[in-house]
């Protein structure tokens, strides 16, 4: 290790003096390590920035290979790599040398840092390569991920910086599909998915440098007139923006350079919650990585100005949607639906949570700056979590739960991660920013009340988080947490109140224990508490039981339980007191006295003291004391040990029976937590509490017989004998082995056979002997000789006198037997090292944490005589278990074989079982290596020759020669115990291969003479699976997961994030036993095959075909496992079983067709099948065959394969583009001298794969061609079933197509049958768009997969954004029909210019097509004559079968489109004649939907094709299509074809220049309302064609003028529909007319920079819009003047405010509402108050208060809200109608909570103060809602303000409640004035002090001041008469309602005379 400290000494010094000061973007020449970091130690040699913290190979009982071996295998297998990339060989060549790389990185070898960096620069190159198949780029961007998956691994621009182009270019044909042109090569569909995971791990290593050519890229797309933009470009920054800190010299790189500008663009699109999640992200990620930047500027809000850091916030409110009061959710639900394709670039939500983001943002920007800050991210995060503290109550759950208690999860972990890394110097931050203990302090403060409420919370989630939380809490604080923890865990443990918070303690006391039992004082509760938790072991709750049992096992891995007075005494020679005399106090520990008292005192004290309790002991207690009060706690250890004991027994005699194995019921899991339980605690006794353990276990053994408690009793025995086998042997065995003597001999045990499952009562005891005894011999050790003879005896005799049941349990215990004896594992499971125990422990030891550097582990490695026993057992049963076989098929069998008894079949597989379970008991020692004759010979000779094996010249050129798989392997030492040329070895390998003939022989027999007897079989080929696969490992057992997954669990309570295992030393032993099954399971690589091998899975293929499903499924099961040891199986075992379904085909045999089609489609081999086109055209034809199978179970199975299937007949790779560099960057791997044959290699390789690729793709040609023919003349289902696999194997970008598949394909398109109508258009489709894609690339296919287009009517333009009146110019171009050129996309100078925008010409040049295209076009246009159309059309106007096809059908007008183009280019039989005879006939007289809908296809289809054509041909169509569009526009609508209408105009006008269809839009635009007509319907329908139109063509949209000038004049239309219409159209009008248009990128970021913080505020509205909306609100108030009260018809006033309503409404649930803002409190408000109170128009009243509703969730900048709040006070305090002044309540609470980081406390303070006052309002609504706004107000308020307010207004009501008493006496009659005045302030006062007390429902314990309020309330108002009274009792009974769960804590805050009072209140006693 000493070098590599040195090392890491050396790169610390480098990091620190060159690494800062380099800028990042040097040459490429002399890099800076060799400057300085030459001496002696190659950096670059050097694998990890941070050791490793577990050296694994030290603690391994072998010798391992060194690093030189395993840097020349992995070399090997990078040189292969090479040659595979190099070749083109990916699938299976590059993808095979990936596997065997993971393979070697995940035996924890340390990869050299510049392979690494080549590795991850190769696999970032091969994920994104153009051309490459997507499955196998999968692959490669996984191992990418591997690479880079730490980020220690690789430091982002120091050693690896990746180019984020081709992500991006990846990424544009998803979301950009505009941009990338419009065709995607159909073999590259990639898996968007993929793409945004590899954004996240290749993000860090994005170059800073190229944020300017990020932004450049990206920010043109922004444009919220189509708001997909919008949406992409957040979506991209968000994924691709690198958030490393730049160099300090570059000013432009920094964040608060470009910030402003992000906070810009997201006060663009408001309301949106994607747009928040995605800045959140962003921002969180620039927080976390600018901490470490020294030169990044850092305050008390991180790396943001307050402003910013103020807006996050109010985000992070946003985004918890917290329901407060009525408010709607702060987001618009239409808002992002326009995110469009933007959805595919969000993280997975459930990955990356939006609270982890959050947490991330706040704890990495925390310092000590906040500290002395009045407004920091830390008081803002304490206002946080105290605004949103109730909702963490149990009884106060909802959809917030989850998000709010992962919130706080994330926090705590974030928090304490960093912590960690700082203390460690992992993290390298400036120290000013480091975390102390006063920030600690104050963080863990403002988590603690919400964590002691969640966890008790109802929901699994919510409660897993909050415990998690508690722990990384107490971590940070233990005298914080603990004591309050310990005081709500006290009363649930000795069951004071409910069982579910019983449960909760007991789980929060497990993540706590580690944390106890290394703190002083605390660790003294530990024995205490875990007497308390006994009685959660109960047979009625096995929930409860589960969780004690883990806090049982948790506190046994940190606490030993010895009894330390008995210890030897090794400090006290050490440590006399002063002066030479010992103190008296000496002895007082001896017994649990002192503890005892202790412990009572510290649970009073615990009882007594509030909430808020803090308890530290390192300051109440001296050292020494505290040792004697722990010393005097261990001495109960006995008695804890005695009655734990004693109720687990209770619990295993109570169990109620496992109804089925491994069901995961509850009675189960309390089975397999028993031994882990009891491992760590017997482990961590004493040797005199072991010795009671072992005898009360022993006992309870020996007297009782429990069935159902059978497993769980094993367990508990294999657990005491694991820790001490001698003693425990020494003690159990006598009395089990005669056990089993007694029963067989005098009991008659197991005599006969058994039917079913259950065992007999008559053999429960042999049963449980046996349990018990197999399970006292696994994993012991070498203890067990001493028992050889004994236990070979009992072996014997047991299997001469057994039958039926027990003989399964005595082939068990011959397997663990034959496990202990030959496996290599740890037997060490103490929690100290044995020098240790020795010295004797003390109170140092409790929770020592061991180094996991320095153990000294135990192993048990076989030794000679094991070794000698084992083989002599096996050999003893393999052949007993052989002969009897044997025996039992010949002819005259021991046991007759007729059809009645069972006892034959019984019999066999009693001895399969047998042959199956020794063999993998003994496979650790079979030798994957072993041939058949004998020799066990090494690496094949010829180890480079591996790769060449494949024979080019037979047929095999067709697949891969017999498997991928024959090439060099790796095997690494393991501790193999056998010599390879001992008798031993000889021996087990030739029974292991008469084993193997022995079951073939069973195999021919069973399937001639007993082919149903299902139980055999099941026995056999379990026996098959074993045999193939347990060599080496025992596979079959799956014992490297099952290890894996138990140490996981245990290890999870021990984790801390930001430390390094520091975990027992029981787990870290384990995980060394991890390792070691890993290197086995590494080794266990595929063998080459044999011929009885080869034998052998021919059977398993016959029987994979079986009539018997349990035969077919087993034998399946045997052969997948099988096929995946040996190599070149699968080849062997296709062939036979095509056949059987080809034959099972024809005699229509369907179980064994449902065979064939399993195995061969849904296993491994299906993969192999569809590269060996040797085997795919038989399957595929058979595959079609059986369409015609008539039974449901065929038909859901190969409507399952489809997909497979049709995948077989995709196009080969034919390139695939590569960066040279990056392969060249591994060649490293290939030595000088090798280079030449390597060359020589790679070619002949690559010659083999390009012969092998013609040979395929004929094969499919061919087959392409029988199909084709098949298709023709099959039965529509059959037909269906090939056209679908057709379109895939007959289209390539050669040929296009054949001309038979033309054929078929249109003709096709019109068959009768409508679903293969469907398919065959959709293949007609596709193959229009190849030939034109092919036609735009050029011919070429390496432009097509570059997606390299070049259309010929798109031109370039240049912009003169210098000029100021540029964009007016630009716009003011779309009012005019002629154009220079097209501009049709929306985003060219919507937020910025670019140098130049993309256009296309009016008048294009057609595409040049070649001979190839040109053929196929002609093959069509020859098809397409009259009658196609005419029956096309014809079905186009049929009614669709279901009525969810009802709408315009894009594939039909797409079909179209692709037709007409032909046909106008002359190469149709059809003319354009023919067509318009055709449509008539279509539209006829227009009286039916079905009509229209056609119509509206084929006019689509016509104006759609209309800009390609010439000019003359584009004048004819508008002239044809043009009257009739407009006819049908006039007269023609109808409320059941208007939606056609709306799609076909979406169709022409969608993201096309408006220039376009000139007509047609200037035509919409001309519409003026006709107040005289009285056909709503029409005015309406084309009203919202003109939306349509305008929100279609965007700010394009130049003709608005007249259009809003008419319909403000008719604001009060009489017709709902038409109001509705114009009130849409309005808002869309004004929604589009807003842009930016920047001069450039550069200009923006700078505009925003100078604004402010936060950018420029978007949206202001200009004047003329100010007018209009001044002038609008002004009409209304006149119409509502002139309106009488009352009237029941519409007059002007309700039909106009109808209309502005639905304007608003639009406007403000989208997102520019802030448009609005400045009108909120003069213009708006009242007008809407004013509406909500007229009774007469229900409809009115609700569009207003839905509007109303609007305003508070509306973001205002800082200071705008100023005079809408001034409003608020002002009409709550001051309007007339009460109903107004109740309905500004509603927005004063939204709009508090919604602004409370935004708010000055002057205006918190306001509102409170008109919130008081409403209090003493004449109208009792007024007042109770005054009261609830005024309970959750407070609720969310600030700490400070909080208290504050609360003193005031305590002290006000009060007063009032005393200055004005009730008269003495009533006086008769009405009351007067001043009486009334009187109950009107009391009643005030009353609901005030109520809102205080309800303000704080769940605090537990209630504040100090919250009694005395409630003694007040109860003594002065609790009689008064009606509302006042009542309100009193409301009051009271509500608080105690809220807090039955916590009275016991809750009552203690009340004064004895106080809970008088409040009894006296109400009538039973409530408060007792």
């Amino acid at each position: 290790m000493a070098g590599n400290d040195r090392v890491s000494q050396i790169m610390t010094a480098l990091d620190a003096s060159a690494g800062n000061d380099i800028s990042r973007a040097t040459s490429p020449g002399g890099d800076w390590r060799q400057a300085n970091g030459s001496n002696g130690v190659d950096v670059d040699k050097q694998s990890r920035t941070r050791p490793r913290t577990f050296p694994y190979f030290k603690y391994l009982p072998y010798n391992t290979e060194d690093q030189a071996e395993r840097e020349r295998n992995l070399n090997t297998c990078i040189k292969h790599l090479y040659i595979a990339v190099s070749a083109g060989d990916f699938a299976p060549g590059a993808v095979h040398w990936t596997r065997e790389i993971r393979g070697w990185l995940s035996l924890k070898f340390d990869l050299p840092r510049d392979t690494r960096i080549k590795l991850a620069k190769l696999y970032y190159e091969l994920a994104l390569a153009p051309g490459l198949d997507y499955l196998v780029a999968e692959r490669f961007a996984s191992m990418f991920m591997v690479l880079t998956k730490r980020k220690h691994y690789l430091r982002p621009g120091k050693d690896l910086v990746l180019d984020w182009r081709p992500l991006f270019r990846e990424l544009k044909m998803f979301i950009l599909p505009s941009e990338s042109g419009n065709s995607h090569p159909t073999n590259v569909k990639r898996n968007v998915r993929t793409l945004t995971k590899l954004c996240t791990f290749a993000q860090l290593y994005f170059d800073p440098q190229e944020i300017h050519a990020m932004f450049h890229e990206f920010l043109p797309f922004f444009s919220t007139s189509f708001s997909e933009g919008a949406y992409v470009v957040v979506g991209l920054l968000n994924l691709l923006l690198p958030t490393h800190p730049a160099p300090e010299d570059q000013i432009e790189l920094q964040p608060q350079y470009y910030l402003p500008t992000f906070f810009h663009l997201w006060s663009l699109v408001n309301r949106s919650r994607l747009f928040d999640v995605h800045f959140v992200d962003i921002l969180s990620r620039l927080a976390r990585d600018s901490l470490s930047a020294k030169h990044v500027p850092f305050s008390q809000h991180g790396i943001f100005t307050g402003e910013q850091s103020s807006l996050i916030f109010t985000a992070v409110l946003r985004l918890l949607e917290i329901p407060v009061g009525q408010a709607t959710s702060p987001y618009s639900s239409t808002v992002d639906l326009g995110a469009g394709l933007a959805i595919m670039l969000d993280r997975d939500q459930r990955k990356h949570p939006i609270a982890h983001h959050i947490a991330r943002w706040i704890v990495m920007s925390l310092s000590p700056a906040c500290l002395d800050n009045p407004d920091s991210i830390l008081t803002k995060l304490e206002g946080l979590i105290q605004a949103v503290e109730t909702f963490f109550h149990p009884s106060n759950s909802g959809s917030w739960t989850k998000t709010l208690s992962q919130l706080v999860y994330y926090l705590a972990d974030f928090f304490v991660m960093r912590w960690n890394r700082e203390h460690s110097g992992e993290m390298e931050v400036p120290e000013e920013r480091k975390l102390n203990d006063t920030l600690k302090r104050r963080f863990v403060l403002c988590l603690r009340d919400v964590i002691f409420m969640g966890i008790f919370a109802k929901s699994g989630t919510a409660m897993n988080f909050s415990l998690s939380t508690l722990q990384s809490l107490a971590f940070l604080e233990p005298n914080l947490i603990l004591p309050g923890a310990l005081q709500r865990i006290y009363p649930a443990m000795q069951g004071l109140v409910e069982v579910h918070r019983t449960i909760s303690s007991i789980r929060a006391l497990h993540m706590l224990s580690k944390v106890m039992a290394r703190t002083k004082g605390y660790r003294c509760h530990v024995t205490t508490v875990l007497g308390l938790a006994l009685p959660g072991i109960d047979a009625n709750d096995l929930e409860k039981t589960l969780h004690t049992l883990s806090y049982i096992q948790g506190v046994c891995y940190t606490v030993p339980f010895h009894d330390l007075t008995k210890e030897k005494r090794q400090e006290l020679n050490g440590r006399c007191t002063r002066d030479g005399t010992e103190t008296p106090m000496e002895e007082a520990d001896t017994d649990t006295g002192l503890a005892m008292r202790w412990i009572t005192g510290q649970v009073e004290r615990l009882e007594t003291q509030g909430g808020s309790i803090e308890i530290n002991y390192d300051e109440e207690l001296s050292d020494r004391e505290e040792e004697m009060i722990l010393r005097s706690s261990t001495t109960g250890l006995a008695e804890f040990l005695i009655s734990f004991l004693g109720r687990v027994f209770t619990l295993l005699e109570n169990l109620p029976d496992a109804s089925r194995v491994r069901s995961g019921s509850p009675e189960e899991n309390v089975v397999n937590t028993l031994p882990a339980a009891f491992t760590p605690l017997l482990a961590a006794l004493s040797p005199e509490l072991y010795d009671i353990a072992l005898n009360k276990i022993a006992d309870f053994v020996s007297n009782h017989v429990i069935h159902q408690a059978r497993d769980a009793m094993a367990f508990i025995c294999n657990a005491v004998v694991k820790i001490n086998p001698e003693k425990a042997l020494k003690r159990l065995l006598p009395d089990l082995i005669a056990g089993i003597h007694t029963e067989i001999d005098e009991n008659g045990a197991g005599s006969t056979r058994t039917t079913g499952s259950e065992v007999l009562p008559r053999d429960r005891a042999l049963v449980w002997d046996i349990s018990l005894l197999s399970m006292c011999v696994v994993h012991v050790g070498d203890a067990v000789l001493a028992w050889k003879e004994e236990l070979f005896d009992i072996a014997l005799f047991m299997q001469e006198k057994c039958r039926g049941i027990p003989t399964v349990h005595v082939s068990n215990f011959i397997h663990h037997l034959l496990l202990n004896l030959t496996v290599t594992y740890t037997i060490d499971y103490c929690i100290y090292e044995k020098d240790e125990l020795e010295a004797g422990l003390s109170t140092m030891s409790w929770g020592k944490i061991p180094d996991p550097k320095n153990l000294n582990l135990t192993w048990h490695t076989p030794s000679e005589q094991e070794i000698d026993f084992a083989v002599e057992i096996f050999q003893s049963q393999c052949n007993s278990a052989i002969e009897a076989l044997s025996n039992l098929i010949l002819p005259d069998s021991p046991i007759k074989r007729d059809g009645t008894g069972k006892d034959w079949s019984d019999e066999v597989s009693r001895n399969l079982v047998l042959l199956r379970l020794v063999m993998s008991g003994i496979s650790v020692l079979f030798d994957s290596r072993y041939t058949e004759d004998g020799s066990a010979d090494g690496q094949p000779s010829d180890q480079d020759n591996g790769a060449d094996t494949e024979g080019v010249e037979d047929d095999a050129g067709l697949g891969e020669a017999e498997d991928e798989e024959v090439k060099p392997t790796f095997q690494y030492e393991t501790g193999y115990p056998l010599a390879r040329d001992g008798k031993n070895y000889q021996r087990i390998h030739q029974l292991r291969v008469s084993v193997g003939e022995t079951l073939h022989r069973m195999h021919v027999f069973l399937v001639e003479n007993q082919e149903d007897d299902v139980p055999c079989f099941n026995s056999l080929y379990n026996a098959y699976r074993s045999w193939f696969i347990d060599v080496g490992i025992e596979r079959s057992a799956h014992v490297l997961d099952r290890v894996t997954r138990l140490l996981a669990a245990d290890v999870h309570p021990f984790k801390f994030s930001g430390l390094r295992k520091e975990y027992p030393r029981p787990l870290l032993v384990r995980r060394a036993n991890v390792y070691h099954l890993q290197r086995l399971r590494h080794n266990a690589n595929p063998r080459p095959r044999t011929k009885l091998e080869k034998q052998l899975l021919l059977d398993l293929g016959q029987s994979s075909v079986s009539l018997y499903t349990e035969i077919r499924r087993t034998a399946q099961t045997a052969a997948e496992s099988a096929v995946k040891c040996v190599l070149g199986a699968r080849p062997l075992v296709i062939p036979p079983l095509l056949d059987a379904l080809v034959k099972a085909i024809e005699e229509n045999d369907y179980a064994r067709i449902k065979g064939a089609m399993f195995s061969l489609l849904f296993g491994s081999l299906a993969k192999t099948i569809s590269r060996d086109w040797r085997f795919t055209p038989t399957l595929i034809k058979a595959f079609i065959e059986v369409t015609g199978a008539d039974k449901p179970s065929v038909q859901k199975l190969a409507t399952n394969a489809t997909f497979q299937i049709m995948d077989m007949g995709k196009a080969l790779e034919r390139m695939v583009i590569l960066d040279q560099h990056a392969v060249e960057a591994i060649s490293f791997a290939v030595s000088p001298e090798d280079e030449e044959r390597v060359q020589a290699k790679v070619n002949q390789r690559r010659d083999y794969i390009k012969k092998k690729r013609t040979r395929i793709e004929d094969k499919k040609a061919q087959l392409s061609t029988e199909l084709v023919e098949l298709g023709r003349r099959s039965h529509w289902k059959k037909a269906s079933r090939t056209a679908a696999i057709i379109i895939n194997l007959g289209m390539r970008y050669d040929s296009i197509a054949s001309e038979p598949m033309i054929d078929l394909v249109t003709k096709g398109s019109i068959d009768p049958h409508p679903s293969l109508r469907g398919l065959y258009a959709g293949a007609l489709v596709a193959i229009f768009t190849l030939i034109q894609t092919r036609g735009i690339t050029g011919h070429s296919y390496e432009r097509f997969i570059l997606g390299n287009e070049d259309l010929p009517d798109k031109i370039s333009v240049p912009t003169k954004s210098e000029d100021p009146n540029w964009t007016e110019e630009y716009l003011a171009s779309f009012a005019k029909p002629e154009a220079k050129y097209y501009v049709d996309f929306d985003y060219p100078g919507w937020l910025v210019w670019n140098k130049t925008m993309p256009a296309f010409l009016p008048n294009p040049p057609p595409i040049q097509f070649d001979d190839v295209e040109m053929g196929v076009r002609e093959k069509i246009g020859k098809l397409l004559d009259r009658h196609w159309f005419s029956t096309y059309f014809a079905y186009m106007k049929q009614e669709p079968r279901d009525s969810g096809a009802d709408r315009f059908r894009m594939s039909s007008a797409m079909m179209l489109t692709h037709a007409f183009e032909l046909l106008f280019c002359g190469l149709t039989v059809a003319t354009f004649e023919d067509i318009k005879d055709l449509t008539q006939s279509v539209y006829a007289d227009g009286s039916d939907k079905h009509q229209h809908r056609a119509t509206a296809e084929i006019m689509g289809a016509l104006l759609s094709c209309a800009p390609d054509l010439k000019p003359d041909q584009r004048a004819e169509v508008w002239e044809y299509a043009f009257p009739i569009v407009r006819g049908i526009f006039k007269d023609g609508l109808t409320p059941e074809n208007s939606s056609y209408w709306t799609t076909f105009l979406h169709v022409v006008l969608q993201s096309k220049d408006p220039r376009r269809c000139w007509p047609l839009v200037d035509w919409l635009a001309s519409f003026r309302l006709d107040m005289d007509s009285n056909a709503a319907f029409k005015e309406s329908s084309k009203i919202q064609l003109l939306q349509q139109c305008i929100s279609d063509a965007g700010w394009h949209f130049q003709l608005e003028k007249p259009i809003l000038e008419d319909f403000m004049q008719h604001l009060d239309h009489p017709y709902k529909g038409v109001r509705e219409a114009m009130g849409q159209t309005i808002a869309g009008i004004h929604r589009t007319r807003y842009h930016e248009s920047y001069r450039d990128v550069d200009s923006l970021i700078k505009a925003q920079r100078e604004a402010s913080s936060i950018g420029t505020r978007p949206y202001e509205p200009s004047e003329e819009y100010s007018t209009t909306i001044t002038d609008v609100f002004e009409r209304l108030e006149v119409w509502r003047q002139e309106r009488p009260a009352g009237q029941q018809t519409p007059s002007s006033y309700t039909s106009g405010g109808k209309t502005v309503l639905l304007w608003l409404d639009s406007t403000l649930s989208s997102f520019e509402c802030t448009q609005l803002v400045k009108f909120f409190p003069n213009v708006f408000m009242e007008q809407l108050l004013h509406m909500m109170d007229i009774k007469e128009d229900p409809e009115l009243q609700s569009l207003a208060y839905h509007v109303f509703r609007h305003l508070p969730n509306i973001p205002h900048r800082v200071g705008e809200d100023e005079q809408f709040i001034a409003a608020l006070i002002r009409i709550g305090r001051n309007a007339t109608s009460w109903h107004q002044r109740l309905r500004i309540l509603i927005n004063i609470q939204v709009i508090y909570f919604r602004r409370l980081f935004l708010m000055s406390e002057s205006q918190q303070q306001a509102l409170f103060d008109c919130v008081a006052a409403m209090l003493e309002d004449i109208q009792l609504e007024v007042r109770l809602g005054a009261a609830t706004t005024l309970s959750g107000m407070i609720r969310c308020s600030p700490i400070q303000l909080r208290t504050r307010t609360v003193e005031a207004l305590k002290a006000k009501f009060t007063t009032m409640l005393q200055k004005n008493p009730l008269p003495r006496q009533r006086i008769p009659g009405t009351p007067t004035p001043e009486h009334n005045k009187l109950i009107l302030v009391r009643h005030a006062a009353v609901l005030g002090l109520g809102a205080l007390i309800q303000a704080f429902p769940y605090t537990s314990p209630p504040p100090a001041w919250l009694p005395d309020v409630l003694a007040t309330l109860a003594r002065k108002a609790a009689a008064d008469p009606g509302m006042v009274g009542k309100s009193v009792k409301s009051v009271l009974a509500d608080f105690k309602k809220t807090r039955q769960d916590t009275w016991h804590v809750d009552v203690k805050a009340f004064e004895p005379e106080q809970l008088e009072d409040l009894e006296g209140v109400l009538w039973k006693s409530y408060f007792a």
